[in-house]
């Protein structure tokens, strides 16, 4: 059936050549050649290098696309804006980085489609969680006063 649509999700590294061994048996079933879709994988996560992110495969009449799901801890990775680094070489590296409010206002506006807080307010304080463990700072406080001010309701958080 040509018009049929498989999704295969996987977590990859951004920026390297998803192992074609990793890829077969999700690979085979729906007839495409690994190697092929693990270089697509690289092309397409070319801005995440060296961050470990999700991603969908659509696969349509054995071709497939490639789509980056990021979850809240990629993109306040990437807000740190920190320079890539070599996995292979470099272990345990520590994120403490300073974020600025907005940032996170923006990184919940991405994330509030998949998010299961009721309100605005609380998608932020989810990514203000994942900033406790990734172990960034925001306006240089700990992100969980940040957390304590926008229940208090010091900070006003409206991104809707």
């Amino acid at each position: 059936d040509p018009n049929e649509k498989k999704y295969i999700y996987i977590k990859v590294v951004g920026g390297e050549v998803a192992g074609a061994a990793t890829l077969a048996p999700k690979c085979a079933p729906v007839g495409l050649p690994p190697k092929k879709v693990g270089e697509d994988i690289q092309k397409a996560t070319t801005e995440w290098k060296g961050i470990k992110i999700n991603i969908e495969i659509m696969v349509q009449n054995r071709q497939c696309h490639v789509t980056v799901l990021p979850s809240a801890a990629p993109l306040v990775l990437k807000a740190l804006k920190e320079p890539p680094r070599d996995r292979k070489k470099v272990k345990n590296v520590v994120h403490n980085g300073n974020l600025k409010i907005d940032d996170i206002v923006e990184i919940a506006k991405k994330l509030r489609p998949k998010s299961f807080a009721a309100e605005f307010e609380g998608t932020v304080k989810e990514v203000l969680g994942t900033c406790v463990s990734v172990g960034c700072t925001v306006d240089n406080k700990d992100p969980r006063d940040v957390q304590k001010l926008i229940d208090a309701g010091e900070i006003e958080v409206n991104g809707e």
